[in-house]
C-alpha cells in the first residue's frame, strides 16, 4: 500500500519507522514546522522530520491545512504534494494540525489514527497524561478511522495496557508508541485483506484529555496525597509537579503517598529522612524521594540534602509560579 504519514513527536516517529521497516511505500511525511528549542533555542526538527530525511522520504511542513485559514499557501502546497502521493491510506499520529474534509477524502482509503487511548475515554491531545492523572487501572492503543470530529471516528483496532502504580507518562509513553507502531501495521494488512470490521464509538463513557499547560505544574498541597502522586507521574517528563520551598521552585519527581494522623497545615515537612522526606497533604502525607532544584539535575533526596538544609516544621508555599 501507498501511504502519506502525519505525525511530529517520538510517538509518530516509533510508528513510521514501524510502517518504514514493514515495506510499505511511504509518499509524503506530514509534520509539524521546525521550532526553537533548547538552551540556545535553536531550530529543530521534529523526531518525524529527523527520520524522514534520513530515509530520503519527501517531508511537507505546512503551518495550516486550511485553504481559506491563515495560511492559505502553504495549504495549497500540502494539497498538492498529498494529490501527487496518490496515496491509499493517510497514518495519523500526533501531528498536531487539525485536518480539514479535504485531506480526509484524499487518500482512497481515508485517514486512519494512531491513538493512545481507549476511546471513546479520553480523547483530545493528553490522553496518557489524563490517564494517570485520573487514577485509571488500564489504558491502550485504539486504530481509528479518522472524521470531521475530534477523536470520533469508527474503532478498527485497540489493545488494552495495564497502567501500574509506578509508571509515568514517560514510560506508559514509550510503551504505548511500541504498541502503536504494531497496530498500525497490523491495521494495514487487515485492510488490505479487507478484513476491516468498523465498530462506532460507544455514546457512554466519552471523556476529553485536554491539553498539559505549564500552569498546572503547581502543587495543591491541600490535595490528598494519592492525588498528588498521580499528578507527579502524570506530568514526567512535562511540566513537572513544582513546589516552592525556602525561596526556590523545586520540581518534585517521584514521591508515594503514605499514611499520616498529623495535624499540620498542608505543605509541612513532617519529617526528613536520608532517603526522603514527608510532606503534609490535605489527607495522608507524600514521602518524596527525587527532586530537582532550578538549573539543577534530578536527584535523589539523599543526595538534595546534603546541599539543601532541610528541616520538619519547614513548608512549602501555597502559591508560587509553575515553571522552573
Amino acid at each position: 500500500m501507498r501511504l502519506v504519514f502525519a505525525g511530529t513527536p517520538e510517538f509518530a516517529r516509533v510508528a513510521l519507522e514501524r510502517l518504514h521497516a514493514a515495506g510499505f511505500e511511504i509518499a509524503l511525511v506530514l509534520t509539524q514546522p521546525d521550532r526553537p528549542a533548547g538552551r540556545g533555542m535553536k531550530l529543530q526538527a521534529s523526531p518525524v522530520k529527523q527520520f524522514a530525511t534520513q530515509q530520503g522520504i519527501a517531508v511537507a511542513q505546512p503551518r495550516s491545512l486550511r485553504l481559506d485559514g491563515k495560511y492559505p499557501e502553504d495549504a495549497r502546497a500540502a494539497q498538492q504534494a498529498i494529490e501527487a502521493a496518490h496515496a491509499d491510506v493517510m497514518i495519523v499520529a500526533a501531528y498536531g494540525l487539525i485536518l480539514p474534509q479535504w485531506v480526509l477524502d484524499a487518500p482512497r482509503l481515508g485517514c486512519l489514527n494512531i491513538h493512545a487511548s481507549l476511546l471513546p475515554r479520553w480523547r483530545g491531545a493528553a490522553p496518557i497524561h489524563r490517564a494517570i492523572e485520573a487514577g485509571d487501572n488500564e489504558t491502550g492503543v485504539t486504530i481509528m478511522q479518522m472524521d470531521a470530529g475530534l477523536d470520533t471516528g469508527d474503532m478498527l483496532l485497540e489493545e488494552r495496557v495495564p497502567i501500574s502504580d509506578n509508571d509515568t507518562t514517560g514510560v506508559l509513553h514509550d510503551r504505548l508508541a511500541t504498541l502503536g507502531g504494531r497496530l498500525i501495521v497490523e491495521a494495514l494488512e487487515l485492510a488490505a485483506c479487507g478484513g476491516f470490521q468498523p465498530v462506532r464509538q460507544p455514546e457512554q463513557g466519552v471523556t476529553y484529555a485536554h491539553k498539559i499547560e505549564k500552569a498546572e505544574a503547581a502543587i495543591d498541597w491541600s490535595q490528598p496525597a494519592d492525588v498528588i502522586a498521580r499528578r507527579i507521574r502524570a506530568f514526567d517528563p512535562f511540566p513537572g509537579a513544582t513546589g516552592l520551598l525556602a525561596g526556590e521552585l523545586i520540581k518534585i519527581w517521584a514521591a508515594q503517598p503514605v499514611a499520616s494522623s498529623a495535624s499540620e497545615a498542608p505543605g509541612q515537612i513532617l519529617a526528613v529522612q536520608g532517603g526522603g522526606f514527608d510532606v503534609q497533604c490535605g489527607r495522608g502525607a507524600l514521602h518524596v524521594t527525587q527532586v530537582q532544584r532550578p538549573g539543577g539535575k534530578r536527584l535523589a533526596v539523599a543526595d538534595f540534602l546534603r546541599g539543601f538544609e532541610l528541616k520538619p516544621g519547614m513548608a512549602f508555599e501555597r502559591t508560587g509560579e509553575a515553571s522552573a
